[in-house]
């Protein structure tokens, strides 16, 4: 799946210079191009994380196939949409393509949040790596099914309008990606709304918090060799177990302001807020745990010292 995905991605890169269709003045392909980045991501790393589960291999075997071909048939709607030159999303046009498309296209979302949500569940089981990986693995994906839960939020989010599709033909969509702003016109690359709430910065703070989270247990993994505090298991977990706490915030604070209608690049005073309280808390946190491993582990011999 990955690998068609990378393949999607680069196609519709291709599309974005080659093709001038737009939909509500967007690239007909960016939506195929940031699924395609975002499913190949995903999928490289639901396919390390499966092989390294002890237990219920099998199940899990299925379970990351499962989530593989409906990956690949939603994705794959998406992309037909673009070559027509139409919605993926919303589309409430009663055309056999998209009649048939959008019913498929609804169940895989379904199935994609149930898969992930029952691999998360399944995690909480079991053991990989150390303590800090296992935490971040277990955290990253509940945080993933989340964010693929607030899909379900922009699903009815906006009443129904009338557009125009890339040749001009009325598409009746029901639903929008923006609270109390239309969709279109956003942010570059990501169309983000900049005038409203949008549901899509929650969406990708979820989904992607994994591969933080991993990275950053990873990262104490690799500092453990250099920095004698961090050889400790207890405190890369309890550090890892801080960045969970903080990227949760992040997760949290987005879906909040987007239910609010406030666009990210525009917070208001209770959002600076939340932020600010949030980095006190983790950079807080932060700080006692290191102070506690470096008094645990205490001043470096004489000897030591005059080697």
């Amino acid at each position: 799946m990955s690998v068609l995905m990378a393949a999607v991605a680069a196609v519709a890169a291709v599309g974005l210079v080659v093709d001038d269709r737009t939909l509500l003045a967007e690239s007909v392909w960016a939506k195929p191009l940031k699924f395609g980045v975002s499913f190949a991501v995903y999928g490289l790393t639901l396919g390390a994380l499966v092989p390294m589960l002890p237990r219920a291999r099998r199940t899990m075997w299925w379970l990351g196939t499962a989530f593989a071909a409906t990956g690949v048939v939603d994705v794959g709607f998406i992309v037909l949409a673009a070559a027509r030159g139409t919605y993926s999303h919303f589309n409430q046009n009663t055309d056999p393509v998209n009649a048939i498309g959008q019913q498929v296209f609804s169940s895989g979302v379904v199935g994609l949040f149930g898969v992930s949500l029952v691999i998360a569940v399944m995690l909480l089981f079991q053991r990989v790596g150390d303590v800090a990986l296992t935490r971040a693995l277990r955290a990253g994906l509940l945080l993933a099914t989340g964010g693929m839960a607030v899909a379900f939020g922009i699903a009815g989010a906006g009443p129904s309008r009338t557009v125009p599709d890339a040749y001009g033909r009325p598409v009746t969509l029901a639903g929008a990606h923006g609270v109390g702003t239309p969709d279109g016109g956003g942010m570059p690359l990501t169309n983000w709304s900049v005038t409203g709430g949008d549901l899509r910065v929650p969406h990708f703070v979820g989904l992607h918090a994994i591969q933080v989270l991993v990275l950053f247990a990873s990262a104490l993994g690799f500092a453990a060799a250099r920095v004698v505090w961090l050889r400790d298991p207890g405190v890369r977990a309890r550090l890892t177990g801080v960045a969970v706490l903080g990227v949760t915030g992040v997760f949290a604070i987005t879906t909040w302001q987007a239910l609010r209608g406030q666009p990210l690049v525009h917070p208001d005073g209770l959002t600076w807020g939340a932020v600010g309280l949030l980095a006190v808390l983790t950079g807080g946190l932060t700080l006692a745990v290191v102070a506690d491993a470096r008094r645990r582990v205490g001043p470096p011999s004489p000897d030591l010292v005059r080697a």
